[in-house]
């Protein structure tokens, strides 16, 4: 029987400028920028997709960026590490390019056998480059790095709490996660498809201060399913477990449930389609600001109240 829910979607934070979250994300990280909204429910401000060359699913970082919002604190309770994948060989590119850019980063260290790079974003984010399993994923290769060296996706996330019984029991019992590695008080979980999986590490830190929302940390993270049909499964299956599930939400791009994990970080579980191509041609994914129809009334009023964004690429090749 296929998994209900087949890995990461997407991860969704908070940020204070758009157009250095843009700067960051599409320039030194080279990703690409797949679509340019709002806030569906704050029409006021950007909401940034940024992804692969397609937008796939376990690629795509977004962004809310609230000019006024305060500094968040990372903490126990909330999403506190996202990790994208890289190619092996590809660790000192990273180490030059972030001493290029003065992006703060440590000394790689090991972990489950794989090597880890941690960083923050241009606003504190707390984010990992993981050489680790053959990753197959070819990333975004138009960009402004060289196609070794691309991003390709999710490696994984850590969430940090002060208990993980039940966040572990709704990983294995709801999410169709495994336990497959525990180091000290690190307990790792995968989803039970082949290929290019992503992990959940839940990190028990009792003693952590609580985080708190501002720009510089995370807001949610969705997890990936086949259809409208296995949303509905998942919906069900969470709903007859006791948790809280919002109804079916239209994203435009794909259709959403939510919920609150045990540990208090948000969950989302969103469909692979429509896609990013429904409203924009794949060669011409976040070149326009798309509107959902409720507000293209509006659009007038939106487009004066957003600041302009522009993206030269050739000022971040290397």
């Amino acid at each position: 029987m296929a998994s209900l829910i087949q890995g990461l979607h997407h991860i969704t934070a908070l940020a204070k400028d758009p157009q250095k979250n843009l700067d960051f994300y599409a320039g030194i990280l080279g990703l690409r920028l797949v679509k340019k909204t709002v806030n569906f429910d704050a029409p006021e401000i950007y909401h940034l997709y940024y992804g692969d060359e397609k937008g796939s699913p376990g690629t795509i970082m977004t962004f809310f960026p609230y000019p006024d919002i305060p500094k968040g604190r990372q903490g126990k309770g909330q999403l506190t590490t996202t990790s994208f994948s890289i190619s092996e060989k590809s660790i000192d590119y990273w180490i030059n390019r972030f001493e290029k850019w003065n992006v703060s980063f440590r000394k790689p260290v090991s972990r489950f056998e794989e090597i880890v790079l941690s960083f923050e974003d241009n606003e504190g984010l707390s984010l990992e480059l993981v050489a680790g399993k053959e990753d197959k994923r070819e990333g975004f290769t138009k960009g402004p790095l060289p196609k070794e060296h691309a991003l390709k996706g999710f490696y994984g996330i850590t969430l940090s709490l002060e208990c993980i019984k039940k966040t572990a029991a709704l990983l294995t019992e709801q999410l169709d996660y495994q336990l497959v590695r525990e180091e000290k008080n690190r307990f790792r979980y995968a989803s039970k498809i082949n290929g290019s999986e992503q992990f959940v590490d839940l990190l028990l830190s009792p003693d952590s201060l609580r985080g708190l929302s501002g720009y510089g940390t995370v807001h949610h993270v969705a997890f990936a399913t086949e259809s409208n049909q296995t949303e509905q499964q998942v919906q069900s299956k969470l709903s007859n477990a006791g948790f809280n599930v919002t109804p079916v939400i239209d994203r435009e791009y794909f259709h959403s449930i939510y919920f609150r994990e045990p540990g208090g970080v948000l969950f989302e579980v969103a469909t692979y389609p429509p896609g990013f191509t429904r409203d924009e041609s794949l060669e011409n994914l976040g070149s326009a600001l798309k509107l959902p129809p409720w507000e293209e009334a509006h659009r007038k009023r939106i487009e004066k109240g957003l600041p302009e964004l522009s993206f030269d690429k050739d000022r971040f090749l290397d």
